[in-house]
């Protein structure tokens, strides 16, 4: 009875190590007192109605802007048949490559007063002062947000409208219905749910931000939680905007799971090959040329321009590059992802299998409480993971607990685990779901044990789905920002964090460097993602055929 129990203890144990820092933000509220609560009261009277005002702006205006860019491009390279299609089908992914703080530096450098566009307007129309808006602003920060998210908004609608219903599209075309009414009432509603999706998706990242929020020196809720962590030194105050942050978050992504259940009533892609409706409409001519330049400006503006913009400083004077500590950041930013992406693939594995073997009720809520972590913001996680280790700390100060968090990697890489884990714990059961039952059941009718089963049997079958994901967790960590700076041991500098801290010191120059090759390794999903959806394609164009 004890020995059957030890796995179930385990994957506890496991889920309880990922969600301590969320539960240790949800009991911040416990730990109420006087100085605590005067801090609260003297922020909702002066920064909080900001922090919220903003939050909000940047929500509503995102929420526009995502919609506005993918929806439109999802429409014309799905629905419609014109020059260059095939190559905007994958080109419009590459803003995915480009951290949004990354596009932030770029758009400011180029943009700014002193910057090459201002400084030419001047120089060759004799004008005086500013002439463009400040791009550090809301209005700034909701254009780079926009053109750095709008992907998740093109990538569901591009698979819903691809799945829409041939049958009442045809149906409506015989009923004498145009084009854009069959569009306006059949398709684009059977979308809404995709789109709904993305946005929540987008929004999730909006409020997750720090990178930008804090290079434009806007008050969102993160640089709140950061500046009653850092500047007023009240850890139960930052923990418990936090909270309030967590609560807008899990509101989206509970938006976002609800759309995605809707999106199970689109049509099939056997529905979709049986249908002429299936086939693009031919654009020539005029609309060509409209259709090419819509699915053109989100390619421009938000990776082509950028990655041009941080190339510009980079080309013109190579000799302020840092090569020798750019190497020095590159294999602190290399080790950390490797060793996180290791672990996370490893505990993912062990969820999955323990998930597949007994799916008991209490065992898949561990699971699903663990696939959360995704959502949670950075600073959130931060916060929650120094609450518990400063209060063993001060009980136990000959622990040493929080010198192993603090001084070492292994805070920073617990960190990364609370909120990764769940990318690759979604790609080890989606490896799961195509290995068939039977050979579990001849394994075990041949004496396997259950060690042996994961070893010999699953994971020959699961070796890609752990190498995606593994190679998902070294991106985003990777790219990492708002836990990393706060987390990193002493001496241990990332691409993201010196990008950050040279931006803000207006050496964009030099931040354009690990700025680059964080655009370089941010491509790598993007390629196997448009590679996938190449394939897919494929695979509906033979069957057509």
């Amino acid at each position: 009875m004890i020995l059957r129990a030890v796995p179930t203890l385990i994957l506890l144990l496991v889920a309880g190590v990922l969600v301590l820092p969320v539960l240790s933000v949800l009991g911040s509220w416990s730990q109420w007192d006087a100085a605590t609560a005067g801090i609260l009261r003297e922020m909702a009277a002066t920064v909080l109605p900001d922090y919220l005002w903003v939050t909000l702006q940047l929500v509503v205006m995102v929420g526009i802007g995502v919609v506005a860019l993918g929806v439109p491009a999802a429409l014309l390279v799905t629905v419609f048949d014109f020059r260059g299609r095939r190559a905007f089908e994958w080109l419009l992914l590459l803003p995915l490559a480009m951290p949004a703080y990354v596009t932030a530096y770029a758009y400011t450098d180029f943009l700014q007063f002193s910057g090459p566009l201002q400084t030419w307007l001047r120089a060759t129309f004799g004008l005086q002062g500013r002439l463009l808006p400040e791009v550090r602003s809301v209005w700034g920060a909701a254009w780079v947000f926009s053109f750095s998210l709008y992907p998740y908004v093109y990538l569901l609608s591009r698979t819903a409208l691809a799945e829409r219903a041939p049958q009442l599209m045809e149906a409506a075309r015989l009923l004498g219905a145009s084009l854009p009414r069959r569009l306006r009432e059949v398709a684009l509603p059977m979308a809404r749910p995709a789109v709904a999706a993305g946005v929540a998706l987008a929004l999730m990242e909006v409020l997750a931000d720090y990178g930008v929020s804090v290079y434009f020196g806007i008050q969102t809720f993160t640089a709140g939680i950061y500046k009653a962590w850092l500047s007023m030194d009240n850890r139960i105050a930052a923990a418990q905007l936090a909270t309030v942050l967590l609560a807008l978050v899990m509101v989206l992504l509970w938006l976002e799971q609800r759309a995605q259940r809707r999106l199970r009533f689109v049509g099939s892609a056997t529905a979709r090959a049986s249908s002429s409706e299936a086939r693009p409409i031919p654009l020539r001519g005029m609309r060509g040329a409209i259709a090419w330049v819509l699915c053109l400006l989100p390619v421009l503006m938000g990776f082509v321009l950028p990655v041009g913009f941080m190339l510009r400083p980079l080309s013109a004077d190579w000799s302020v590059l840092p090569w020798d500590r750019f190497l020095i950041w590159t294999w602190n930013s290399v080790r950390l992802a490797s060793i996180t992406a290791v672990l996370a693939v490893l505990a993912a594995w062990f969820l999955a299998y323990s998930l597949r073997r007994a799916p008991t009720l209490l065992r898949r809520w561990a699971v699903q409480i663990v696939s959360l972590g995704y959502a949670v913001p950075g600073a959130v996680i931060v916060v929650g993971l120094l609450l518990p280790v400063g209060w063993l700390q001060a009980r136990w100060p000959e622990s040493g607990v929080g010198a192993v968090v603090t001084v070492t990697i292994w805070g920073l890489v617990w960190a990364y685990l609370v909120r990764f884990v769940s990318v690759a714990l979604q790609s080890m059961q989606s490896g799961y779901a195509r290995v068939p039952r039977s050979l579990d059941e001849s394994a075990r009718m041949l004496g396997a044990t259950g060690v042996e089963l994961a070893a010999r049997v699953h994971w020959p079958l699961l070796r890609r789905a752990g190498f995606a994901a593994g190679l998902l967790v070294f991106v985003d960590v990777m790219k990492e920002l708002p836990a990393t700076i706060v987390l990193r041991p002493f001496n241990t500098d990332t691409l993201a964090v010196v990008a950050n801290q040279l931006a803000r010191d207006e050496r964009l120059g030099e931040a354009a460097l690990p700025s680059l090759a964080l655009v370089l390794v941010g491509l790598v999903p993007v390629i196997l993602l448009s590679r996938t959806l190449r394939s897919e394609r494929r695979s509906v164009d033979a069957e057509l055929l």
